[in-house]
């Protein structure tokens, strides 16, 4: 049996159902955006967890040289480990079918007659290694894919400078290699770059490594303190040209994922605040209205016995229906766009499977949120309207104060014509609402400047990284360091227009209690082909002498320029040395360090040695070109700028123009439910005065102009407003996205201001003319009517 106040409450959903959908859709969008971050979040970290744990990813890695087979008991013994794998890892050249430009892949030895203790892989399709078997290999997934690579392909492999066809036997993935990029690159590029198992006896007779390994996978006990393994292990292995041991947080794939992890969790509490702010401000307008226009109402049903909570929960409930609805739809929403995005995310991290998992509490905290969030917009209408006392209640509401606007107080009211007047007026009569409608439509405003920042951010990455920064057209590596005779040989082949060296040393650094394994990387004094630049767009000059940090780093380090620190090169000779700092760089990525090349080498007390070169070549002589460096025996592996651009491109822009579109989709849902509302409030309000207007000889668009040059008014204020919060909440994104590995550029085109306004503009019109059409069908009579 339905109570005649829940009756009247599905009549008065009824009569305003236009604006208690657009409420709704604003909660749905808050919702929805909730509901998909923290999925996707939890989704994200579910599957790492379960990832790491089912496949037994390692808690300490470490790089040496060579080390004998018996070390590995000796790390055993460590007190808190609990496993030990040693293995071989290589970087090797690749050629592979269809592609012209080297590849590179990251060749890992994997024993064949039993599982790897730590590590261990997921085999997709085909079939494990077989024992001395020096053709056969495993292969990433993703590589395969971009390659158009199957059971059974065949690729070259450079393998300690002899040329090897390797034959794909199985499909794999690896807890290591969840983001699977190559060290010193900005995204994956899986086309370039592939991961590569390889039964171990095979790898290690092709390496002359029979009987020892150069990495070490650790796992750890629970409890353990990570730091004092660490330095157990680093004494250990010290004479056997380890390059550090280092944790898990530290490892390149982990850490990259992590720092995505990070970023979901600051962006994904934006957006909701935002919708559902706009939804508690646009409950409070409609309760207020509602309620001062059934003050009769609320009389009698006091004098007819109900009480003042009675009358209230009935006005609550009518709040929490157009929330119940909005956040199911929300939910919904949410779910359908989280699974959506799930699909992005298998773009970038190898997973054999991606635990998509709708947490019942995210849809509680969800609905609470924003059932609390309405509540609290309506509560204070509300609570005045149920506080009156029946006699003052049956009373008309007081007619408003009319006073002269701020132009007719300061003697220019005569430069305004008398339908600006009106509109001046019923804007400063209310200004409470005036300004919380300004700043709701600034927020939709707001909404498109964050969306499209990123879009303008990561064009300034590619710009900054990839042609400014990074200037060669070629960038290769070689096996071990060599001297600068190689440099000339490369700059002497045909078609190589300029050829500078580079040196990279792995390194740590410490300042006080303050250590961080990095590395430094050696360029010219005069290098053309890699510059220093700063994300304010400075190019910085490297010192003759000295170290170049960015600040990143040295916010790790908790150093300053002109400050000296601690330099243990982990390689070769291993000195120490204490290197001053001479300037900090605010670079978009990485913990760097740049010295000039030649005082790199007297650090490290040797000649003029180097690691690899940058080349730019004849575009004619690059097919030429590739097909010497994938037969050099020497160089480990070659990466290709535009290669590099292309992957960066083809990666960040389908996501981006994804998230681009549902920003753009919220901010009108925002646009259209505050002018919708706002107009129909009006019109509500205003429908006497206007009626009265049109019976005394004002036209229809006279009237039109009167109602909406209020909207008109409250959107052109907002958008200014709206481009200045977009600003602030772009650098807030920027600060909070400030991570060791990557950081964005605050940079904000003149097209996303265009855009966002213009955008704003036509969603507040589209609103504005459906709620003209409602003055066409104004009764003149009925509205003229006294009120009884």
């Amino acid at each position: 049996m339905i109570s005649a106040l829940d009756r009247k409450l599905l009549r008065d959903l009824s009569k305003m159902k236009g604006q208690s959908f657009a409420i709704a859709i604003v909660i749905a969008a808050g919702v929805a955006t909730f509901v998909n971050s923290r999925t996707i979040l939890n989704s994200l970290e579910l599957t790492r967890s379960t990832f790491y744990e089912r496949y037994r990813f390692a808690d300490v890695f470490a790089r040496v040289k060579r080390a004998p087979d018996s070390v590995a008991e000796r790390l055993a013994e460590i007190p808190g480990i609990a496993q030990v794998e040693t293995r071989i890892v290589e970087l090797v050249t690749l050629d592979v079918p269809g592609l012209d430009e080297p590849g590179v892949g990251q060749l890992i030895s994997l024993p064949a007659t039993r599982p790897p203790n730590l590590n261990q892989l997921y085999l997709r399709r085909g079939k494990q290694l077989t024992f001395g078997r020096d053709d056969e290999v495993l292969a990433s997934e993703a590589f395969m894919k971009a390659n158009n690579l199957d059971l059974g392909s065949s690729i070259v492999a450079i393998i300690n400078g002899r040329r090897k066809v390797l034959r794909i036997v199985g499909v794999a993935f690896s807890p290591e290699y969840v983001f699977q990029i190559k060290p010193g690159d900005m995204l994956p590029d899986p086309k370039h770059y592939g991961i590569l198992w390889m039964e171990h006896e095979a790898l290690s007779t092709a390496y002359d490594m029979k009987g020892g390994f150069n990495d070490v996978s650790i796992g750890l006990t629970l409890g353990t303190s990570t730091e004092d393994v660490i330095r157990r292990v680093d004494n250990i292995l010290e004479q056997y040209g380890c390059l550090g041991a280092y944790p898990r947080k530290d490892q390149l794939s982990n850490l990259l994922l992590e720092s995505d992890i990070q970023g979901l969790r600051s962006a994904g509490l934006i957006a909701p605040t935002i919708f559902l702010c706009v939804a508690a401000f646009l409950l409070n307008v409609v309760m207020t209205r509602l309620t001062s226009l059934q003050r009769e109402q609320i009389a009698a049903l006091k004098a007819f016995g109900y009480t003042n909570f009675q009358i209230a929960w009935h006005y609550m409930k009518f709040v929490l229906l157009i929330t119940f609805m909005g956040g199911l739809v929300g939910t919904l929403g949410g779910m359908w766009l989280a699974h959506d995005f799930t699909k992005l995310f298998l773009r970038v991290y190898q997973y054999p499977e991606l635990v998509f998992r709708v947490r019942p509490n995210v849809i509680v905290n969800a609905v609470l949120v924003a059932g609390g969030a309405a509540l609290g917009g309506a509560f204070g209408a509300i609570a005045l309207a149920v506080r009156l006392p029946p006699a003052e209640a049956m009373r008309p509401e007081p007619p408003a104060q009319y006073r002269p606007t701020i132009l007719e107080r300061i003697g220019l009211g005569g430069l305004v014509p008398n339908v600006a007047r009106m509109v001046l007026r019923q804007l400063e009569r209310h200004p409470v609402k005036t300004s919380f409608s300004v700043l709701a439509i600034s927020m939709s405003v707001a909404i498109i400047v964050v969306g499209n920042f990123m879009k303008n951010s990561v064009d300034e990455v590619i710009q900054t990284q990839f042609y400014d920064i990074q200037r060669y057209d070629l960038s290769l590596a070689t096996v071990e360091p060599v001297t600068i005779d190689a440099v000339r040989e490369l700059a002497n082949m045909p078609g190589v227009e300029r050829c500078e060296p580079r040196r990279g040393v792995s390194v740590r650094m410490r300042a006080g209690n303050h250590t961080r394994r990095v590395g430094i990387m050696g360029l010219a004094g005069d290098a053309a082909l890699f510059r220093l630049k700063t994300r304010t767009g400075h190019f910085v000059d490297l010192p003759p002498e000295g170290l170049i940090i960015s600040k990143k780093l040295a916010q790790v380090l908790h150093v300053r320029a002109g400050d000296t620190i601690r330099v243990e090169v982990l390689q070769d000779k291993r000195p120490v040395a204490d290197v001053k700092i001479v300037s900090l760089l605010d670079d978009i990525s990485g913990l760097n360090a740049f010295m000039n090349i030649d005082a790199l080498n007297r650090l490290m007390r040797e000649g003029q040695m180097v690691s690899g070169a940058m080349l730019t070549t004849d575009p004619l002589y690059t097919p030429a070109i590739y097909r010497r460096l994938k037969e050099t025996p020497h160089v480990a592996s070659v990466t290709i700028r535009q290669a590099s651009v292309d992957s960066f491109r083809n990666t960040v822009a389908k996501n981006m123009l994804h998230m681009r579109m549902i920003n753009l989709s919220f901010a009108i849902i925002i646009a259209l439910g505050v002018v919708y509302n706002g107009a129909r409030i009006s019109l509500s309000e205003r429908s006497r005065e206007l009626a009265t207007l049109r019976v005394i000889g004002f036209t229809r668009r006279e009237i039109s102009t009167i109602l909406l040059g209020e909207i008109g008014t409250v959107t052109l204020l907002g958008i200014p407003l709206g481009l200045v919060m977009g600003n602030w909440f772009a650098w807030m994104l920027c600060f909070f996205l400030d991570q060791e590995v990557f950081r964005f550029p605050f940079v904000i085109a003149n097209s996303t201001y265009g855009l966002a306004a213009a955008t704003v503009l036509a969603a507040s019109i589209g609103s504005a003319l459906l709620v003209r059409r409602k003055l066409d069908d104004l009764d003149l009579i009925a509205v003229l009517k006294a009120r009884e």
